[in-house]
Parts: structure tokens; C-alpha cells; sequence
């Protein structure tokens, strides 16, 4: 069976990316790895253009734009980094950009995209259907609509961070990548069976929204309310039909941390990595640092997805105000 996306078209998504994305640092700890018995190495996502990994996706995916398209512009809906991210690139492209964004994500990611020159239109993420939204606004402008993750072209450019990190520090044994809707695990997925077939690859989810959990043991795609979860990037409803595909067939398995987990280890990297990383990027971490998955004794990679966070939210969080609801 072919799956919608291939090594090949890793290897080029990282080629349009050359000299545009940055080759974002892997980060390592000595306490991290006496804590778990186990070498992590830590892809830092967060110190990538506009703050996360969905650059890498968002840029990939404009760039192979027609010039009709170009001319016309995109649309997106997204809680945040990928709006960040389709409005940079478009930026760089010269090119439109309007986002439907949730009314209550976080300040910093509504002020970044705007100061990218997205156009943001709010929905209510509780009522409202947001896919809808971005379908009849994209025929009414003739916009070309790029989805957050079900895209082959955006899951391409998200494996980038997995081939980074695999190349810089070789085989690893274990592989853990956040998951919402499946386009960092899918693209991290193809590009680790390709370069390392030994490695056992889990997606890690907020607790509250585990509808990637449930779809991957079911064996087919789990609809779910919007999650209550800090990790606002992955309050997705359902995996996508594109990276579902991949996951089933390329992941090991599922977990996932409770927001206390998120929580302590955000600490975690304050404290002793000076990083700051948003809840969402933080999932990954906290099964490795928590023993939801196995890792000691083994090499570990780890996508640290991103770091858009609220400084005010961020402090809370950190500094043990706000427990996680």
C-alpha cells in the first residue's frame, strides 16, 4: 500500500527549505539522562523561524504554489503556530495570507501572525466549525487553503526535523514526537523508517485529547470534543485521513501525560536548560521524563515542537500558580 507521502519527498521538502529554515539546535542534559537512565537529545523546534516546527511545513507546502495560486493567496485555519507559520511564508513569498484562528488563542500567537501580515478571522472553537469557515471563505476569494497537518506537502516538511536530528546524532532507539493532528508524528514517522528501521516511534498526547490513542487502537480515525488541555496546540478533534494513514502503518504506539506532566516539565526546561517551551512542545519531554515510555538505557530522540507560549501564562505555569485544571 502507498502511503500518501515517501523519504523522497522528505528529502526534498528539506531541499526547498536550504538557507529559509533554520537548522535548529539539539539540545542535551546530563540530569535529563540521570533522571531517566537514558540519552536524550532533544531537537529544539522552538528556537525555529516564528517559534516552531510548522514553519518547516507551512513554507514547504507555499513554495510549490502555481502562480495563480501565488497571486491569489492562502488561507489556513490553526490555534496558532501554523498560522504564524503560513503567514511568514507567505510573507517571504509575497503572498496573502488570512487565517481563521480560534477567539481564545493565546495573545502572542494572534500578535505574531498578524505582525507576519496575516489577515485573522475568530471562530469560537466551541461552537463554531472552523474547516467550514476556511472553505467558504477560500471559494469566496479564490484562496488556496493549506490545513494545519492533513497536507502531504506540509507532513513532508514536519519529517525535516526527524532527518535533522537522525543525520546530526545518529541511529536512535526510540523516537517521540507530539502529536494533535498527525503531521509532525507522520512526517517524523517517514523520514526515522527510512533512515532508522530499528527504531521504535511513539506520538505522545495531552491526556484529555487522546483521540489519536483511541483511532490508532481502533484502527480507524476517532471524532472527539475539543479537548480542555493546556497544550493548545493539539486540541484536535480527529487525526487526518492523510496522517492517519502514515501513523497506523509507520507508528509504534500511543501515549499520553496529564497537564501536570506538561507543567512539570516546562519546570524542567526553565530550570535546567534555560529553554522556554510551550505546554504543547512539551509532550514529547514528559513521556520520556515521566517513564510513559521506556526509555532507559536507550538513545531517545525527542521533538521539542515549539515554544509560543504567553510570558504571563508562561511564568504562572512555571512558577506553580496555576495548577493544570
Amino acid at each position: 500500500m502507498s502511503l500518501p507521502i515517501s523519504y523522497d519527498d522528505v528529502v526534498a521538502a528539506h531541499a526547498r527549505l536550504q538557507g529559509v529554515a533554520h537548522k535548529t539546535p539539539v539540545l542535551t542534559s546530563a540530569t535529563a539522562n540521570a533522571m531517566t537512565g537514558a540519552e536524550l537529545f532533544f531537537k529544539a523546534e522552538s528556537f525555529q523561524r516564528m517559534g516552531a516546527f510548522k514553519f518547516r511545513g507551512a513554507y514547504n507546502a507555499l513554495s510549490q504554489f502555481t502562480p495563480e495560486q501565488r497571486k491569489a493567496g492562502v488561507i489556513t485555519f490553526s490555534s496558532g503556530n501554523h498560522a504564524q507559520a503560513i503567514a511568514l511564508s507567505a510573507s517571504l513569498l509575497g503572498m496573502r495570507a488570512v487565517i481563521v484562528m480560534p477567539k481564545d488563542a493565546p495573545v502572542v500567537k494572534v500578535e505574531a501572525t498578524r505582525g507576519y501580515g496575516g489577515e485573522v478571522v475568530f471562530f469560537d472553537r466551541y461552537t463554531e466549525d472552523r474547516e467550514a469557515i476556511g472553505r467558504r471563505l477560500a471559494e469566496e476569494h479564490g484562496l488556496t487553503l493549506i490545513p494545519p497537518y492533513d497536507h502531504p506537502h506540509v507532513m513532508a516538511g514536519q519529517g525535516t526535523a526527524a532527518k535533522e536530528l537522525i543525520e546530526e546524532v545518529g541511529p536512535l532507539d526510540v523516537l517521540l514526537a507530539p502529536l494533535g493532528g498527525g503531521g509532525l508524528l507522520s512526517g517524523c514517522a517517514t523520514a526515522a523508517r527510512a533512515l532508522n528501521p530499528a527504531c521504535k516511534i511513539f506520538g505522545v498526547e495531552p491526556e484529555a485529547g487522546n483521540d489519536g490513542q483511541q483511532s490508532f487502537r481502533k484502527g480507524e480515525i476517532v471524532h472527539i470534543d475539543t479537548p480542555k488541555t493546556l497544550a493548545d496546540g493539539a486540541q484536535t478533534q480527529h487525526l487526518g485521513n492523510y496522517t492517519f494513514a502514515v501513523i497506523r502503518e509507520l507508528v509504534d504506539d500511543i501515549v499520553t501525560v496529564s497537564d501536570a506532566e506538561l507543567v512539570s516539565a516546562m519546570q524542567f526546561f526553565a530550570s535546567r536548560m534555560k529553554a522556554v517551551v510551550e505546554p504543547t512542545g512539551c509532550l514529547a519531554a514528559a513521556a520520556a521524563l515521566t517513564g510513559k515510555v521506556d526509555v532507559h538505557g536507550k538513545r531517545v530522540g525527542v521533538i521539542l515542537s515549539g515554544g509560543n507560549v504567553d510570558l504571563q501564562h508562561f511564568a504562572r505555569l512555571v512558577l506553580g500558580a496555576e495548577v493544570a485544571k
